[in-house]
């Protein structure tokens, strides 16, 4: 899922340095560390603009402390939105106790994002509030924040060092959320220079302890331009348990519209 603004208000000054440094006008000024931190993300943002709508396929490997594991299997269809935030559907199919069970998302630039779970067993369908968005989603180390998608307007940004990350330099960031319901202070992310990908995010929760750190181990990308994760690993530090998420058979240029991401789309899911 990926991450539209497109021009918040901090924009324009940062746009204004990358000029003026660019036409030699101010050979002595340096970006602020807030400056060049948005315009890290503004660019990343950018590169993935245009993708239009997906599905893929989703493993979920639930670990606990003592090394046990279960899986789940999942189906994700995503559908860009420019003019606001993405819009996604998660939908259940095995084991047996959690199938049908979906879960609808409808992401926001600036307001708090809107999310629907429907619990097939009371063929009903609940709505998260946005006080309950730092909670685990379906028993996994991924929270129902994290299953959205990251809008810039939402984190203020702050690029701290370079560093080599593996073969390549990556910029280490760090961004913290402008709403008061996240269920983070602020996360620290590593971003390779050379197509702007996500390797690994710490996260700090309200107590400002690192509470989970995200790995991504490898990338493809589709469409000569939009880069996907083949796997994700979500470790929570206090707890122990991790969630591994392994992602197949991305399709874009699905047939999506509007209507399949609606609370009557939700209850149809299968």
């Amino acid at each position: 899922m990926n991450f539209l603004p497109r021009r918040p208000a901090a924009f324009f000054p940062a746009l204004a340095i990358a000029a003026a440094f660019a036409f030699g006008w101010l050979p002595a000024l340096a970006e602020s560390p807030e400056e060049k931190g948005l315009r890290i993300a503004l660019e990343a943002e950018a590169r993935d603009r245009g993708f239009g709508n997906y599905t893929a396929d989703q493993t979920m490997v639930l670990r606990n402390k003592r090394g046990q594991e279960s899986e789940r299997h999942l189906r994700i269809s995503v559908l860009e939105n420019e003019a606001d935030g993405d819009k996604s559907l998660i939908v259940f199919n095995r084991p047996r106790d959690v199938k049908g069970t979906a879960m609808l998302t409808h992401s926001h630039k600036v307001e708090d994002d809107d999310q629907w779970l429907y619990l097939p067993a009371l063929k009903r369908v609940k709505r998260i509030s946005s006080s309950n968005k730092a909670g685990s989603f379906m028993g996994s180390e991924f929270a129902y924040e994290d299953m959205t998608s990251q809008e810039i307007e939402k984190y203020t940004y702050r690029w701290l060092r370079d560093e080599p990350c593996g073969e390549m330099t990556c910029w280490v960031s760090e961004r913290a959320p402008v709403g008061k319901n996240s269920g983070y202070t602020r996360q620290v992310s590593w971003v390779d220079q050379d197509e702007y990908r996500i390797w690994k995010v710490e996260y700090y929760d309200r107590k400002k302890m690192h509470l989970k750190t995200l790995t991504v181990p490898s990338h493809q990308q589709y469409l000569d331009k939009h880069w996907r994760a083949d796997e994700m690993m979500m470790v929570n530090h206090l707890t122990g348990k991790s969630t591994r998420l392994i992602w197949q058979n991305y399709a874009f240029g699905a047939d999506l519209d509007d209507s399949d991401f609606t609370k009557v789309s939700l209850k149809r899911a299968r």
